[in-house]
């Protein structure tokens, strides 16, 4: 039975975040500042939203159970995505967020792609709207599980009743307070993340000596009967490449490119970059060692666990009461900060892109905003469904949803920046190809007996076939003549703010 200060302190945390949502409903005047926020973001609170977008249930859950199972072959992810973050800052962020409101204000990523290559617009709109659609549901699916993990472990509830619980934390603020909400509470929430995750090792560190960890995890080798050169590093070339494939990811995540989007300025994206990437640094040394320690600690302590919940165990056993609760609501932040950006995407991609764009052109903001609400509802219930497994894996949702939008989206946003010459033909292509081989490359190379190359990570050949696509086919077909004269003036615009 957990102490009084912990459900006391946790509590107190959600009390916050709602408080933050209702706040953030009375400021939401119009659709605009509720998926967007009316691009009035700074340049900390870009960062900090999309770091904590970005860095879901997966980095306190996922990551650390995946190193407290495998060693720490699994921070190969890590380093991947800190060079995928910081080149998805410098040659993605400031122009994405120009672009997008050169080319009509768009609001989503259908929508831009739409305007940028006007002849498959209504094709395009589609497409990635569906992908987005599909992708991202099962992406909130992961987030789902992560809450239900969370209160199930905290409150000692049943896999269902977490499941609803930790759902319903994140649905009601996102419902209510939209883009601001979830901006807002982002920079809380980043904060807490970033605390828990220095401050829980260095809590090991101050309990044990190396010594004893090391000598704990050559003991748990003796008993695995697998060496603890393995344990450290125990990954094939396969591994590593798969590994630090998980950086591409970031051209094409539609909830992290949408803080771009959302901000004020260039210069303020510019500012981000600095403090993102320390934020992610700080945050990915800390669950690495988190996962690693935790093997350690557990092993000492002749205990076994189910490994995306060595983090709250570890902060359960370390931690006087009190402050689990706030490191708990670290976990929560991961959750609900990524959770109701892909609430809020799903939302955009069917009010915006379909009710608006196709069913009611003439909707008032009012409309859109009050429809945009429903279809929360209706992502959330269907990502339950998905979720309603109590042997889901946070890591291996989030592994597939990444990789569909890395290699669908990724190639695409990278050459609509910086080529004048690819067609709308091309752009389609090139979606088509990447979210394709997303979906079948592992069973297809199983089937084929291919075992190595079906254990690569499906972004790898998504991502280079959906490239490959579009660039010969751009060198084949050039674009449409309108479509390069306005890329030319987005791109003058650009140099303008910059």
């Amino acid at each position: 039975m957990l102490n009084l200060e912990i459900y006391i302190s946790f509590g107190l945390y959600l009390l916050i975040i709602l408080g933050i949502g209702v706040f953030a409903y009375f400021s939401t005047k119009n659709f605009d500042d509720y998926i967007l926020g009316g691009r009035k973001m700074g340049g900390f609170v870009t960062a900090m939203s999309a770091g904590a977008t970005d860095m879901s249930g997966w980095l306190l859950l996922g990551l650390p159970g995946a190193i407290y199972a495998t060693g720490l072959s699994q921070s190969w992810i890590a380093i991947g995505l800190t060079l995928g973050a910081y080149f998805n800052y410098r040659i993605v962020a400031t122009r994405l967020r120009t672009f997008t409101e050169n080319y009509n204000n768009a609001l989503t990523l259908p929508e831009f792609f739409a305007v940028r290559f006007p002849s498959k617009g209504k094709l395009l709109k589609i497409f990635s709207s569906l992908v987005i659609l599909f992708f991202f549901t099962i992406y909130c699916a992961s987030g789902v599980v992560g809450g239900a993990k969370l209160f199930q472990s905290l409150l000692g509830m049943d896999y269902t009743t977490a499941l609803w619980l930790g759902a319903l934390s994140t649905i009601i603020y996102t419902f209510i307070g939209g883009y601001l909400a979830v901006s807002w509470s982002d920079c809380i929430q980043a904060s807490l993340m970033i605390f828990a995750l220095v401050l829980a090792p260095v809590m090991i560190l101050v309990h044990f000596s190396w010594g004893e960890i090391t000598q704990a995890l050559v003991d748990k080798t003796n008993v695995t009967h697998i060496p603890y050169s393995n344990l450290l590093f125990n990954v094939s070339g396969i591994g590593v490449i798969s590994a630090l494939s998980w950086g591409l990811g970031y051209f094409g995540q539609p909830h992290i490119l949408v803080r771009f989007m959302a901000a004020d300025s260039v210069q303020s994206i510019n500012k981000a970059r600095t403090i993102g990437i320390t934020w992610m640094i700080l945050c990915l040394v800390g669950a690495c060692s988190v996962g690693y320690f935790g093997l350690a600690y557990f092993t000492m302590q002749g205990i076994n666990i189910q490994g995306e919940t060595v983090f709250i165990e570890l902060a359960k056993a370390v931690f006087n009461p009190w402050v689990v609760g706030i490191v708990l609501s670290a976990i929560l932040a991961a959750i609900m900060s990524t959770l109701s950006a892909q609430f809020l995407m799903c939302s955009a991609v069917l009010t915006e892109d379909f009710y608006h764009g196709f069913i009611r052109k003439n909707a008032s903001s009012f409309e859109l905003v009050w429809f945009g609400r429903a279809m929360i509802l209706l992502i959330a219930v269907v990502a339950i469904w998905i979720a309603r497994n109590p042997d889901s894996s946070v890591m291996s949702l989030v592994g597939y949803a990444w990789s569909g939008f890395g290699s669908a989206f990724g190639p695409l946003v990278i050459l609509s920046l910086y080529s004048r010459n690819i067609s709308g033909q091309a752009a389609v292509l090139s979606m088509l190809t990447g979210a394709i081989t997303v979906i079948v490359w592992t069973p297809l190379m199983q089937f084929l007996g291919w075992n190595d190359l079906a254990d690569l990570y499906s972004i790898v050949p998504g991502f280079i076939l959906a490239m490959t696509v579009a660039v010969i086919h751009s060198a084949l077909f050039k674009a449409e003549v309108e479509i390069a004269e306005r890329f030319d003036q987005a791109v003058e615009n650009y140099h303008q703010q910059k």
